[in-house]
């Protein structure tokens, strides 16, 4: 049986990964590169779509050599101990902007953008591989999965709340800012990862399948769970993808700026941050939830209504700082919905591993959460690759001042800006919404 210790350590690499890196990440990006480090708006968009090319084909081969990995560390726990390092220091090297030209600069943000996935991969398909290995038994499963969750939603409430407060602190441009913040943050996530290999065990010997086939790839197709699951998968991180990614934007054309009031500072990081705690006390709570509605699929399928609901209902709210605390509010409820599926998804996953098991024979637990951390950057990158180019064709325009190498934005339709912003933060989200809900309610496994 699982101790409180070993569920703390595995919570610690997803507070790592899903509450610094990938939420800095989701939140920043595109407005760091087309704001701060100084990339045109088809820039950033390109370098996103390239980046996820690149994931299409690294996760699932990450996910297959991990099945086959073998130390006296274990399966998957050596990929978190031995990658922490060079996964915190590329993350510090992606936040930081060279005193080079365009182009130089250019190469870069995609070289080191590809390579933090590349990072996140090598680190985040084995992690959420453990929890197929860590423990067979359902509810421990759930347990584990409510754990991981709440770190991450714990530590991205904390990361998010005082980024606006490191800024003030630090001083200087904000690209300097961000420089010695993804330096802090990259040094606390390679020990926090470092830390969930170290704590955690693996108690269950997969059945393995010791040399390399393509089978096994095309076996996914024929496993009908995992289609769907998949595709859910995707939804929920392009639900999440458009939220995180435009919020910069909607407090800096929408509603003026940061709000101050007294000492309290309320800036897209604060505002998003309020959001995550509200998901990791609801994610703490999803197994109670799942228990009482009967079934995993249908308290995904309520927690996606939810989602879709508070999503429409927010287009409505004026576009005007004066209502933030009635934004606040419907963000908050959304967030409900949020934190309550989002432990569901892992533990769905982990289903599907042991139906495929059963099904085909052999172990592909690697290579089946891999294609959740793949769903993860394809909905978050495409997300935030769409916004850039959605925002460009609305009106916003990102240049380099050759001389002073600062960045200027400028504004050719306000209005449309405007509009896309409040729509992308919205109507887009509830669409992907009302899709995976469905999806859910269709997931063939009823546990």
């Amino acid at each position: 049986m699982a101790t409180l210790k070993e569920k703390i350590g595995y919570a610690l690499g997803d507070a790592a990964a899903g509450g610094i890196t990938w939420k800095i990440m989701s939140i920043a990006f595109p407005l760091f590169f087309t704001n701060v480090f100084g990339l045109t708006f088809a820039d950033t968009a390109a370098l996103m779509l390239i980046a996820r090319m690149f994931d299409v084909v690294t996760d699932p081969i990450m996910g297959s050599l991990a099945d086959r990995t073998q130390t006296r560390w274990g399966t998957y726990r050596p990929w978190l101990i031995f990658g922490a390092i060079p996964y915190g220091l590329v993350f510090a090297l992606l936040l930081f902007t060279p005193d080079f030209g365009i182009t130089a600069k250019r190469v870069w943000a995609y070289g080191f953008y590809i390579l933090m996935m590349a990072m996140y991969t090598l680190v985040n398909v084995p992690y959420g591989s453990l929890l197929g290995v860590m423990t067979d038994d359902d509810n421990e499963r759930n347990q584990f999965s409510s754990f991981r969750m709440v770190g991450a939603y714990a530590m991205g409430f904390i990361t998010l709340f005082i980024f606006p407060y490191l800024q003030k602190m630090v001083g200087g441009s904000e690209q300097h800012q961000y420089a010695v913040l993804g330096a802090a943050f990259g040094l606390i996530a390679c020990l926090m990862t470092m830390a969930c290999g170290l704590l955690t065990k693996e108690r269950v010997k997969p059945k393995r399948a010791e040399s390399f086939s393509f089978r096994q790839f095309g076996d996914l197709f024929k496993n009908k769970p995992w289609c769907y699951i998949t595709l859910v998968a995707v939804c929920t991180n392009f639900f999440n993808g458009f939220r995180y990614a435009v919020a910069g934007y909607m407090f800096t054309y929408c509603l003026g700026g940061d709000i101050t009031m007294g000492s309290l500072i309320i800036n897209f990081t604060v505002f998003m941050g309020i959001g995550e705690a509200t998901c990791m006390i609801f994610g703490g709570l999803s197994p109670a939830f799942t228990k009482w509605i009967g079934s995993k699929r249908m308290a995904f399928v309520w927690a996606a209504v939810i989602c879709f609901a508070t999503s429409v209902l927010y287009f409505f709210i004026p576009m005007d700082s004066s209502y933030i605390w009635v934004l606040i509010a419907i963000s908050i409820l959304t967030s409900v919905g949020a934190g309550l599926y989002s432990p569901l998804l892992w533990s769905m996953y982990a289903d599907v591993a042991d139906f495929a098991t059963e099904k085909f024979g052999e172990s592909s637990t690697g290579l089946i959460f891999s294609s959740g951390t793949m769903a993860q950057k394809f909905g978050g990158a495409i997300s935030g690759s769409l916004i850039a180019m959605l925002l460009g064709m609305a009106g916003l325009v990102s240049t380099t001042d050759e001389t002073t190498g600062e960045t200027i934005v400028t504004i050719t339709n306000e209005e449309s800006v405007k509009t896309m912003v409040w729509a992308l933060f919205s109507i887009f989200p509830a669409i992907m919404a009302a899709l995976m809900g469905f999806l859910a309610y269709k997931f063939p496994l009823k546990k």
